[in-house]
């Protein structure tokens, strides 16, 4: 279990929403803390849970919020045990002709993959903090969030083809680039096997396990996070993602257009010239549309 309480005060996100948490850090403002929160169920994605993902993490960062970092994670005893099965709003409408009923249902998979793509294309770090059960979609879930952490008593599955579906939601896209070992990852996603924190720790899916306060190291990775320059580390995940993507070439292509920009922010000049004090970062814009 996670053994810190997390002392936060509502985000204005928090009252449109009804199985996600979304709070305010206490000790700093610049820290978001999401929670799912369907913990009768053990954190099992309904419809309307996934939709939220979807709604919150759209605006996390975007809104002139002060959210620097985001901490992700599951209330009760487990982070999320898979998706919700027994959700009508998941199943196939009944029709005799195939292929009408598979153009009615791409765009309802295709609308899945995109509420869980919204966690990667936050414009804040995502740190996760899994504990118990990491099932499934919770699995499609933490591989979107840009670090992940987990207690001693986690346990992992890729478990859809044990229940006789090819994961479509990311897990298989994004897992092998992730961990880099083709070989473990193809037997684990072909066998729905489970595996544990010291395993996923080997492989790389986590960067450590917490044996004392997995909330408490997640904090203050999101923390050490927040203080840095925030046009800094948006434009290093922006970098990152785009890189995983593209050749080497383009990556150095898109950065060094990227920086062009970037470099005559303040912030540089701040980083430089405090002498070890902490500066104090003016916060991103809200993001401008229509």
């Amino acid at each position: 279990m996670m053994g810190t309480d997390l002392s936060t005060i509502p985000h204005s996100l928090d009252h449109e929403v009804e199985y996600l948490n979304v709070g305010i850090l206490n000790q700093n403002k610049n820290v978001v803390v999401v929670t799912l929160d369907r913990r009768g169920k053990r954190n099992a994605v309904n419809a309307k849970m996934w939709k939220e993902i979807g709604y919150v993490f759209s605006r996390l960062g975007r809104s002139g919020d002060g959210c620097r970092a985001i901490l992700l994670t599951g209330a009760g005893k487990d982070f999320c045990a898979g998706i919700d099965v027994m959700d009508p709003l998941f199943q196939m409408a009944a029709e005799d002709d195939v292929a009408r009923s598979a153009i009615s249902f791409m765009p309802k998979i295709l609308e899945m993959q995109q509420c869980l793509t919204t966690v990667e294309k936050c414009p804040v770090p995502v740190i996760c903090a899994v504990h118990g059960n990491c099932i499934g979609a919770g699995i499609d879930l933490a591989c979107c969030a840009d670090v992940r952490l987990s207690s001693l008593d986690a346990i992992f599955s890729v478990r859809e083809v044990r229940v006789g579906l090819a994961a479509d939601v990311g897990t298989l896209q994004r897992l092998p680039k992730i961990v880099g070992h083709s070989s473990r990852v193809r037997e684990l996603c072909l066998t729905g096997s489970n595996f544990d924190a010291s395993e996923a720790h080997r492989i790389g899916f986590i960067s450590r396990v917490a044996s004392v306060n997995l909330v408490g190291d997640a904090l203050k990775l999101c923390c050490d996070i927040a203080a840095l320059s925030p046009v800094a580390v948006t434009s290093t995940k922006t970098s990152l993602n785009y890189s995983r993507d593209h050749t080497v070439q383009e990556g150095l292509e898109h950065i060094a257009l990227h920086n062009s920009i970037a470099l005559q922010s303040e912030d540089l000049i701040k980083s430089f010239t405090m002498d070890g004090e902490k500066p104090n970062f003016v916060e991103l814009l809200p993001h401008s549309k229509l």
